[in-house]
């Protein structure tokens, strides 16, 4: 495993350019690549993402995303420019963490641009942001840890979608006194192609986050197999998650008020405002 490890994180290794003065980056087109993404339209998307999570971080995003001008062949000796990115580390970083994290290239990625972040700073920053900006940073790390859920879950015994639905509804019910996912979309008024997560305030989705992330990290530590005793583990989180709550003189999930944004529409607004402020030099080119 560990000569596995090696030679995973040698390919972004060989990738890597430094630059006269010392400082390293990476090409955003060669980190497709080494991602396995064949089509550069796709990448392009996560890229999009990745950009904003650093503006939402508090970074400069043109500290990280470097815009240069690449030139390159399209026949007959012809050239044309392109755009392209020279990427800091912790920009390579949020474009893994936007990856399937079940992927093993992905997985790895994770782990060779791991930044260490000083927490103090990052939860002052988060402490700055609108509420909108902040349901995107934690709807952002809660699709990460939903997929990591999803993984534990399945090692444990869950197989079936309907195993997996109990499963789910059981965190629920703990979290929201009983309620599960059809009574909180309809408290919430959604249509039944909206999904709740994408509804939520930031507070109930820090409530959330804690339930998703605590479940997982029990399954996985206490080696819980059986799809009942998983729902049940997944119930039990969310109760604790509730009197948590309780104890701290909190507002109970279902008594937050729902956002008239959805999170999508959100994230739509903010990803078109940075492609307005860049005017004619769009974020990638759609090739």
């Amino acid at each position: 495993m560990a000569e596995l490890k090696a030679v995973e994180y040698k390919r972004f290794e060989d990738i890597k350019h430094i630059r006269s003065d010392g400082t390293e980056y990476w090409l955003a087109r060669e980190l497709s690549v080494e991602l396995g993404y064949t089509e550069w339209r796709n990448f392009s998307k996560v890229l999009d993402k990745a950009r904003l999570a650093c503006k939402n971080s508090g970074f400069d995003m043109e500290d990280h995303f470097v815009e240069v001008n690449k030139m390159v062949e399209i026949g007959s000796g012809t050239k044309r420019s392109i755009l392209e990115y020279e990427l800091s580390r912790y920009a390579c970083y949020l474009i893994v963490q936007n990856g399937d994290p079940r992927k093993e290239v992905i997985a790895h990625g994770q782990t060779y641009f791991a930044i260490q972040t000083r927490r103090q700073e990052v939860a002052d920053y988060f402490n700055q942001l609108d509420e909108d900006n902040k349901r995107l940073v934690v709807r952002g790390n809660i699709k990460q840890w939903n997929k990591m859920l999803a993984e534990a879950a399945y090692n444990a015994g869950l197989i079936t979608n309907t195993e997996y639905a109990v499963f789910q509804n059981a965190g629920y019910q703990g979290l929201y006194g009983g309620l599960d996912v059809d009574d909180i979309h309809k408290r919430k008024g959604l249509n039944k192609e909206d999904k709740i997560l994408d509804f939520m305030g930031s507070e109930e989705l820090a409530a959330n986050l804690f339930r998703i992330t605590q479940t997982e990290s029990k399954l996985k530590r206490e080696n819980i197999h059986g799809a009942e005793a998983a729902t049940l583990t997944h119930h039990a989180v969310g109760k604790k998650v509730r009197q948590t709550i309780t104890d701290l003189g909190g507002t109970m999930p279902e008594d937050l008020p729902t956002p008239e944004k959805s999170i999508l529409q959100v994230e739509r607004e903010q990803i078109a405002e940075l492609k307005r402020k860049a005017k004619e030099k769009p974020l990638m080119l759609d090739e």
